[in-house]
């Protein structure tokens, strides 16, 4: 998921670029919340496997 997120916002990036507004604004919300969803199972695993070990 990490990965889509860093392709989405090199997409936004790149559109940014050549002017293309309303394509690197998409482009940069989904990466946006590909991420902020990223970070929240990341956190879900480690607190899952913190609870295993005890």
């Amino acid at each position: 998921m990490l990965y889509w997120a860093i392709v989405f916002f090199v997409v936004a990036l790149i559109a940014a670029f050549l002017g293309f507004g309303g394509v690197a604004f998409a482009a940069a919300g989904i990466a946006k919340i590909l991420f902020f969803v990223f970070l929240i199972l990341f956190v879900v695993s480690l607190l899952a496997n913190v609870m295993r070990r005890a």
